[in-house]
């Protein structure tokens, strides 16, 4: 399978990279700066630009099977102006799956069953921007053609997978606290192989 993983420098995108570099995959890495990434594997390409720049994602977007993001917010609109990018680029080449990580703030909440659980009193984070940008990016792949599945970690600690977490369509496990960096990037990268969150939001916690 030929990837493409955009967030590769970040802490989750190189636990992904990790797993899909030892399945033997391809791995198309786009990123701003190449000096960060210190993996050297056969089956990794490197291209350097910036996912806000059309001709960089159509460049990386080319020959790729899937699309993984696992880009962040990173203080700025990076998620909200890349996103309509990808989703053009993909249709472009006849893509049809992408797999985001978002935010458990971009879950429903329990306790205002019209709201997300950013907007309502579920949520503690008092700064919201962060998850506005995953909202809005949400909202665009619902609105695409796009076999899309956006992850939605709690806090996210760094920690090696354990092998098992809780998850639930829509919604952030009742009483979930926290899931480490390692398990969401196992969560992600088994949703490659499996079709039962296409077109869904998956809130994941222990």
């Amino acid at each position: 399978m030929n990837i493409l993983l955009l967030g590769m420098t970040g802490r989750t995108g190189s636990e992904i990279a990790k797993l899909a570099l030892e399945d033997k995959h391809q791995v198309t890495a786009l990123v701003r700066t190449p000096e960060k990434i210190t993996v050297n594997d056969e089956n990794l390409s490197i291209i350097k630009g910036n996912v806000t720049v059309k001709v960089d994602i159509e460049r990386a977007v080319k020959n790729a099977d899937v699309v993984i993001s696992a880009l962040n917010t990173d203080g700025g609109a990076a998620l909200t102006q890349s996103m309509p990018l990808i989703i053009d680029a993909m249709n472009a080449e006849g893509i049809k799956r992408i797999v985001t990580i978002g935010t458990a703030g971009i879950l429903q909440s329990r306790v205002e069953s019209d709201v997300l659980r950013y907007q309502s009193s579920e949520s503690k984070r008092k700064l919201t921007r962060a998850a506005e940008e995953h909202h809005k990016t949400y909202l665009m792949l619902e609105e695409s053609e796009l076999d899309w599945t956006v992850v939605c970690p709690t806090y996210l600690p760094d920690g090696e997978a354990v092998g098992k977490c809780r998850e639930e369509r829509d919604f952030l496990p009742e009483g979930g606290k926290k899931i480490t960096v390692g398990d969401t990037a196992v969560f992600v990268y088994k949703q490659l192989e499996s079709d039962e969150y296409i077109k869904s939001r998956v809130g994941i916690a222990y």
